[in-house]
């Protein structure tokens, strides 16, 4: 491993703990040469996911953009990036699972979606107008006409 302060390639590793609900693992290193510590996280590799954009184009699936895009979502909302990391992981959990080869853009921005419902409302509006490209405020009204009718059904249950 590479050190990211002094560019060291000589370190012990400290401490090694499983992320929950991801396979990946979190290691604290510290460099041989400069005794500072730095912390890693490593992934098993795994066959790239393709997904298939609306426009038929495929790109590899990328972990990145999901948390990018929740995370947009979430601004000035009561979620951490704690609560986001987990999101994601299980968002990606669910999708290497049920998928092998290549899964539509469509599948992953409703799992955003109900993943979004359950934590913060404001958030899954944010999520939604970009993802279902709310075009005027009519569109926008009917699912927050939508919305406001699920949320009374739930509160009653």
């Amino acid at each position: 491993m590479k050190c990211p302060f002094c560019g060291g390639t000589n370190d012990q590793v400290l401490d090694s703990r499983p992320i929950e609900h991801t396979s990946a693992v979190r290691r604290r290193r510290q460099c041989f040469s400069c005794k500072k510590r730095y912390t890693t996280f490593e992934r098993p590799e795994e066959v790239a996911l393709m997904v298939v954009k609306s426009n038929n184009s495929r790109e590899p699936f990328d972990r990145k953009k999901v948390w990018v895009g929740i995370d947009r979502a979430c601004k000035k909302c009561q979620v951490s990036a704690a609560t986001i990391d987990r999101l994601v992981s299980e968002i990606e959990n669910e999708i290497l699972s049920e998928y092998i080869m290549e899964i539509p853009s469509t599948t992953i921005g409703e799992k955003i979606l109900r993943k979004l419902w359950d934590i913060d409302l404001v958030a899954y509006v944010r999520f939604a107008s970009v993802y279902r490209k709310f075009s005027d405020i009519d569109t926008f009204m009917v699912e927050l006409k939508k919305l406001k009718k699920e949320h009374i059904k739930r509160q009653k249950k």
